[in-house]
């Protein structure tokens, strides 16, 4: 029972906003590839695939994230009692946990066409390599929004089986989405990361936190905006946008205080309505 609670721990079961993060973004380029004349019972088989993935996928790489940086992670108040910073499991340990829940994953994989395949497996350099960002470049949170985006274009490929430029529009606007809720995350540990040498654009933009994550969340509404024009949506899709619109430049805004930890994690969380409701937005549109 001790080992299970450790690895729940390792993985952050108990805290679903990783993975869901990882999920909306495939469960938009689902939505919006999907043809809604035929039968739903597709749409949800692919979506609950996509919400495993997610959760596998997720789950083994906090295993890697806290492998690379266990080093690290003990020199920090919020992460020094991680499983392998704290020596609670062993890095071999680890490495099998991740090494199963990888299985685990292409297992759900390869329910999918080829070509989404190749493109998933095309993806895992990066998957592994973002927890060595921070060590080199102010600009890890970037990384990790080609990372944790890349499955709209799967949800995409998924049903199409190629690539267009609609959902490539939308997975530039997620990048920035990624770029913004990651910063603000990343103010939990700024001075922490300061002492120990690490790098971030919370650390980078400290100065100027709101008129960043101000510039990320236009950037990430201008492309969602494009690729809603290029789908040919209803008004409806634009007239919608005002609610993640007040969520972001609002409610986001307010409630985020770069000097507070908690204030950080509470605007941070705050995204997985953010997903949910540009999912909302994308399914109504589709079917209006």
């Amino acid at each position: 029972m001790n080992q299970i609670k450790l690895f729940i721990e390792l993985t952050r079961l108990k805290k679903p906003i990783g993975y869901m993060l990882l999920f909306w973004p495939c469960a938009w380029g689902l939505t919006l590839a999907y043809d809604f004349s035929s039968s739903w019972d597709n749409y949800f088989f692919c979506l609950i695939l996509f919400f495993l993935g997610a959760v596998l996928m997720r789950s083994a790489g906090c295993i890697v994230n806290d492998i690379l940086d266990r080093k690290f992670d003990a020199k920090v108040f919020r992460t020094k009692d991680r499983p392998i910073a704290s020596g609670k499991i062993s890095v071999k340990l680890a490495i099998f946990y991740s090494t199963i829940l990888c299985f685990l994953a292409f297992l759900v994989l390869i329910s999918f066409n080829l070509f989404t395949i190749i493109l998933a497996l095309g993806s895992m350099p990066l998957a592994f390599t973002y927890p060595l960002m921070k060590r080199f470049t102010y600009w890890p949170q970037l990384f990790l929004g080609i990372t944790f985006n890349y499955g709209l274009i799967l949800g995409w490929t998924a049903i199409k089986g190629q690539i267009d430029l609609i959902p490539v529009l939308f997975y530039l606007g997620a990048i920035f989405w990624t770029l913004g809720y990651d910063t603000i995350y990343g103010f939990q540990d700024l001075k922490d990361d300061e002492i120990i040498g690490l790098k971030s654009t919370s650390i980078k933009f400290k100065g100027n936190a709101k008129k960043f994550l101000f510039l990320c969340y236009s950037i990430l509404m201008v492309f969602f905006l494009l690729g809603g024009f290029l789908m040919n949506f209803h008004n409806v899709y634009y007239i919608l946008l005002i609610l993640p619109l007040i969520h972001l430049f609002i409610y986001q805004m307010k409630v985020f205080n770069l000097n507070d930890p908690a204030s950080c994690f509470k605007a941070f969380k705050s995204n997985n309505f953010f997903g949910l409701i540009i999912l909302i937005n994308i399914l109504i549109s589709q079917n209006f």
